[in-house]
């Protein structure tokens, strides 16, 4: 699929897109590192279901703008989910669905405008009140490793220098039963090879771990989303420990939200598992719309 381009939150955004042009929109967020090729398996399903199926590249991931920025926030790229939103026609029936940074983004945007999105999926990261402890666990601050090494000097020379084999050893460490392909290698060497990319992507981490460390980014004042929520985690995920999905269940607010963690697989479940993990994305996007409520109870499904 050819890429096409719009405007939003003073960006240039480039995405690939599947399905009627008329049909509720189903935005698809990746993460880190990888591009949009990682829905590949997704969008065909969503489109024959009858979504239009987006899949953007996040700020800094060319094709889309490289903003000159040192650091990003959070909420900025929830403020590029939402103007998204808007600039691809979306209504109240569209449906959000991220990965990784996708799924951090994906939260705040339906948290900060629920009226944009009827149900929400999120992939491999629970919310981050449920990650407030992670800064003082130990096993995860070893997974988080490569994280805090985004903030060391010299982190932009060693992204733009690494080669495949660098980033075969991070998807494998993350999903140790999953060898990468080129379908997911060529998209991320032809971004990172891109003048001020590493500087862009790594401004993703330089804008987010400081403020965990502090405390600041994970407190309360973050809000859960309000839409039903299916959460995703894969059980041997290497990057972000079961334990923090496991304490996701009973949660998230809406009474129709629930938490799956699939056995077997790791933080790329979606590219590991993806026709069990295209069902259950289909099953909740496809089921009818419920207002966002403020109920505290989520029946949760390990």
């Amino acid at each position: 699929m050819a890429a096409r381009f719009t405007r939003a939150n003073g960006l240039t955004f480039a995405y690939v897109e599947a399905g009627p042009p008329d049909g509720p929109l189903a935005l698809c967020l990746h993460g880190f590192p990888d591009t949009p090729a990682t829905w590949r398996h997704l969008l065909p399903r969503l489109a024959e279901a009858g979504f239009h199926a987006v899949a953007p590249w996040a700020r800094g991931y060319p094709p889309t703008g490289v903003p000159d920025r040192v650091r990003v926030e959070p909420d900025t790229l929830a403020a590029d989910v939402n103007a998204l939103h808007r600039a691809l026609g979306g209504g109240r029936d569209a449906v959000l669905i991220g990965h990784d940074w996708g799924a951090i983004a994906g939260m705040r945007a339906a948290a900060a405008a629920p009226e944009r999105w009827r149900r929400l999926v999120t992939l491999a990261v629970p919310p981050e009140r449920v990650l407030l402890g992670a800064a003082g666990d130990g096993p995860q601050v070893v997974r988080s490793r490569y994280a805090l090494a985004a903030l060391l000097p010299g982190a932009e020379h060693r992204m733009a220098s690494a080669d495949a084999a660098g980033f075969v050893r991070l998807w494998r460490r993350w999903s140790p039963d999953y060898v990468p392909t080129e379908d997911d290698l060529a998209p991320l060497r032809a971004v990172l090879r891109s003048p001020g990319a590493p500087r862009a992507v790594l401004a993703y981490y330089r804008g987010f771990v400081p403020a965990v460390l502090s405390g600041r980014a994970l407190s309360h004042r973050v809000p859960l989303p309000p839409q039903p929520h299916l959460m995703l985690h894969g059980r041997d995920d290497g990057c972000i420990g079961v334990v923090w999905a496991e304490r996701s269940i009973g949660r998230l607010p809406h009474p129709a939200s629930r938490v799956v963690i699939l056995d077997g697989v790791g933080h790329f479940l979606h590219l590991e598992r993806p026709d069990d993990v295209g069902d259950l994305v289909l099953d909740h996007v496809v089921a009818p719309g419920t207002p966002p409520s403020t109920a505290t109870a989520q029946p949760s499904t390990p």
